[in-house]
This record gives C-alpha cells, sequence and structure tokens, in this order.
C-alpha cells in the first residue's frame, strides 16, 4: 500500500514511516519541515493547513497516486481555539477534500484521547469503563478540535463513501513515566501494529478505537481496535515499579482519561492567546 503520512517528522510520524516501510508499505512523508538526515523515501514540504499546498501534494502523487492517508500533523500542546481549530480541523478538511479530488478512498487519523478527556473511570484499574461509542467530552480545546475532525470525517464517509478511523491516541512515549500513563500509554511498536491494522482492515467505513497498548491498568475498550485487527502485545505494567511513588496528584490526574488536561490548571477563555505555563 503507498500511504501519505502527514506529521512525518514528528514523534509518532518518524516511528511510523520506518514501522510501516517495515511491514512492506511504501511511505511518502509530508510535514512542515524537510525530510530528516537518513530518510530515504519520498517527502513533501507543506502545510496541510494550505489547501493549495495540499492539492499540489496529492496532484504530483497522482503518478503514481497514494491509497490511503495517515493524518498525523497538528499541534500537540493546548493552544487558544482558533489555533487548534486551523491545525486540526481545517487540515483534516483540506486532507478530505483533496482525497475526494484525487479519489483517495481512506484515512487514518490521529485523533486524541482528549477528545473524552473529561469522562471518570468508574471502576478499578482494569475494568474498562470507556466505550467509543459514547459522546464526546472534550477536556480543552485541543480536545474540542479533535472532535470537530472526528464529525468532519464522518461527514466525508456518509457523503463520499471513505473509510476512516479516528484513533484515540492515550500516551505515545518509549515508556510510561507516571500512574496515569500505566492505563493511557501506547508504545512505539504497537503504534505501528494500530496504524498499519487500520490502513489494511476490509471496508472499516468510519470507526473509533483507542490507541493504548495491553495495559493491565487499562480502562479503555480495545475491542474495536481488535475488530479491525489491532492486537497490541505490550504492557505498561512492565515499568510499574520503575515509576517513583504516586502523590495525591497523580491520583487526581489517574481518574480522568485526559489526565491533567482535565484540571483546573488548564482551564483558559477561549481567545486567549498566552500559552499555558
Amino acid at each position: 500500500m503507498r500511504v501519505l503520512v502527514t506529521g512525518a517528522a514528528g514523534s509518532i510520524g518518524s516511528v511510523l514511516c520506518s514501522g510501516l516501510a517495515d511491514r512492506g508499505h511504501e511511505v511518502v512523508g509530508l510535514d512542515r519541515v524537510p525530510a530528516p538526515d537518513g530518510y530515504a523515501g519520498a517527502w513533501f514540504t507543506a502545510d496541510c493547513a494550505d489547501a493549495d499546498a495540499v492539492e499540489e501534494v496529492f496532484a504530483e502523487l497522482d503518478r503514481p497516486p497514494v491509497d490511503a492517508v495517515v493524518h498525523l500533523a497538528g499541534l500537540p500542546a493546548e493552544v487558544a481555539l482558533p489555533e487548534e481549530l486551523e491545525s486540526h480541523l481545517l487540515t483534516t478538511a483540506a486532507l478530505l477534500d483533496a482525497m475526494v479530488r484525487h479519489r483517495v478512498s481512506r484515512i487514518v487519523y490521529a485523533s486524541s484521547i482528549h477528545a473524552v478527556g473529561r469522562e471518570r473511570r468508574t471502576g478499578p484499574p482494569g475494568t474498562v469503563s470507556l466505550r467509543s461509542d459514547g459522546p464526546p467530552r472534550a477536556d480543552t480545546f485541543y480536545g474540542v478540535a479533535k472532535v470537530a475532525a472526528e464529525a468532519l470525517l464522518r461527514l466525508y464517509v456518509d457523503r463520499h463513501g471513505l473509510d476512516a478511523v479516528a484513533t484515540r491516541i492515550g500516551t505515545f512515549n518509549t515508556q510510561p513515566e507516571n500512574l496515569r500513563q500505566l492505563a493511557s500509554w501506547l508504545s512505539p511498536d504497537d503504534a505501528v501494529r494500530m496504524f498499519d491494522a487500520c490502513l489494511t482492515a476490509p471496508d472499516p467505513g468510519y470507526a473509533v478505537v483507542y490507541g493504548v497498548s495491553a495495559n493491565t491498568r487499562g480502562w479503555w475498550d480495545l475491542a474495536p481496535g481488535r475488530a479491525l485487527g489491532y492486537h497490541p502485545e505490550d504492557d505498561a505494567e512492565h515499568w510499574a515499579t520503575q515509576l517513583p511513588a504516586p502523590t495525591e496528584r497523580d491520583r487526581v490526574e489517574d481518574g480522568f482519561a485526559g489526565g491533567e488536561w482535565a484540571l483546573e490548571h488548564f482551564h483558559r477563555p477561549a481567545l486567549d492567546l498566552k500559552d499555558i505555563p
């Protein structure tokens, strides 16, 4: 499969570019920055928020065309609402319009657990209490933008018959770093497994899956991902004894899907341009 990966120079993107290539995919990278040293595949330098630039990329990719898009590009932080919407919603719109024009039928989107970040864990660790078919419950403007992008994906599935999978990623990291991440961790190897499954699953239509590993303390429903062929193999529990003793703040954060992003520290007016300290 020939796959366009946006945000290819980022932390997840760089892992996926090599991991998907190892699984036999032909990867085309797209980012606002040039290709990193050592990258050997095709690469485009463009901003996904620029619809004209995205169209130029797709026009060039018509020789030969891509089969699917993995959309990772976007700010990974909480900023003002207009910037969040441009970074996550408008970039998705530009890609979807180009996909329709160039008959690319599948997109796998890096959504976020922050789309439901204010959901609370209602049972002991390891008991599933957060499912993917419930209503959104964003914890931040970042989460709101992810919810909006998911809604846009669904619209294009309904209008144009695309296949679109939204992966609500937890905590992508080499290893978990605190109590909450013993539930929310997504390992690099499982990230590759998940995106590969979402790219190759037959006729997924519109689907939402949780992007976490097979964590002993996890409380997010992994069944939708398994239905698409994502079978996580790593477990954050391997690192549990190496973490510092949890503080009371750690325990509070552990009760929310979005962790500290659901707490008052992240409260701000929607049009406040100051960064979170």
